[in-house]
């Protein structure tokens, strides 16, 4: 779990460094709103969308390799971006790192519920924790490099991927223990439920739709308050650290009362806290955005569990779907958001944004117990 944790931490502060590299290279381009969500948009799409055929390719046939290969191509793709000299190369280049992301995500929740045992949940909220805190370390580190040596400092953000990567593919053949025997799948007991799923997946994409829409536009709508890109930064910084600390709160929870009533309850919080933050400001404001990252990324490892209970003989699809389709929507999501703040205000778009989650909590309702008839043990299950 350390490996898995370790190498998600990596992956993920690629994928964080973006929104915090969006307002320097909205001021290097002169880039509208509109832009900016396309950038968001070629993240998701690439980070997101194919998900779920690695994880049709994890299921299938396994392909450990990608653990460390997903980490470097998400370091290197970002550092690239970060200096890139055209804005077409900027979005090459996302989509690049992008597509390390995807890589890493299936093949590496699937390991990580083999190894989590009778705490699905629990685990599961261990392996987010280092995606966690990778993203809201990407925003931090990001910051700082340009700040002290321009947008070309942001070329070292490949150096901890690097790293990382080579230590994952040393360690791979460990965790190939885990790993099911040649010629047979490794599943858990009990039917896929697609309606469940698709249920699942319809809250994670409304709720994304608020979620990236804070990501990209956190840091730009500080900038708009008066604030300097710092500011912004660490506010967003603030909100996905929060999201760590509520990752281990949420997960152990989710253990103990069930999946279902944590996702409602965070569902329900969602939108409420992100008005408080447009709305009033300040110090609550603060405190309403810190509580936003607990709930949102606190589920991420919920969902994750519940995407796999739903479709028990397809694990990595579904750990493929949970995090891609949907998430993916939120790309779509902010490319909106954009355009709704170029032709009103960036104020108007958040607002109408935060409205999504309102939707999903009926949704949320009606899904199942993910734990109905799910065997605890794995059963090996010869095709």
């Amino acid at each position: 779990m350390a490996l898995l944790s370790t190498s998600h931490l990596a992956t993920d502060f690629a994928n964080g460094a973006l929104p915090a590299l969006i307002p320097f290279l909205k001021d290097r381009f002169s880039l509208s709103y509109t832009l900016v969500g396309v950038l968001v948009l070629a993240s998701q799409a690439s980070s997101s969308l194919i998900q779920p055929l690695f994880g049709l390719w994890s299921d299938r046939r396994g392909a450990l390799w990608l653990l460390p290969g997903g980490v470097a191509l998400a370091g290197v793709g970002i550092a690239l971006a970060a200096d890139a000299p055209r804005y077409w190369l900027v979005v090459l280049f996302v989509l690049v790192s992008g597509v390390g992301v995807a890589a890493f995500h299936p093949e590496g929740s699937k390991f990580a519920g083999y190894v989590s045992g009778r705490r699905r949940a629990s685990g599961m909220a261990w392996f987010s924790i280092g995606g966690n805190i990778g993203f809201a370390l990407g925003p931090v580190v990001t910051t700082f490099l340009v700040h002290e040596y321009g947008l070309r400092g942001g070329l070292l953000l490949a150096a901890p991927c690097l790293a990382i990567a080579v230590v994952a593919l040393a360690l791979t053949p460990y965790l190939g223990r885990f790993a099911p025997e040649a010629g047979a799948v490794r599943a858990y007991a009990g039917a896929d439920q697609p309606r469940a799923m698709a249920l699942l997946l319809a809250v994670i994409a409304l709720r994304s739709v608020a979620w990236f829409g804070l990501i990209t536009f956190v840091p730009l709508w500080e900038v708009h308050l008066g604030h300097s890109k710092s500011h912004g930064n660490h506010l967003l910084a603030l909100m996905l650290f929060t999201g760590g600390i509520g990752t281990l709160v949420m997960g152990p929870l989710a253990d103990r009362v069930g999946r279902r009533p944590v996702l409602l309850g965070s569902v329900v919080l969602t939108s409420p806290l992100i008005y408080v933050f447009l709305g009033v400001g300040g110090v609550p404001g603060t405190i309403a955005l810190a509580l936003v990252g607990a709930c949102v990324v606190g589920t991420f490892g919920v969902t994750m569990v519940m995407s796999q209970e739903y479709l028990p003989r397809h694990i990595g699809m579904a750990s493929g779907l949970s995090i891609g389709m949907s998430v993916g929507l939120g790309g779509i999501g902010a490319v909106v958001v954009g355009r709704v703040a170029d032709a009103t205000s960036l104020r108007t778009a958040l607002y109408a944004a935060a409205a999504a989650p309102l939707l999903a909590i009926a949704l949320a309702a009606m899904l199942p117990s993910s734990r109905r008839g799910l065997a605890l043990e794995p059963e090996l299950v010869v095709p």
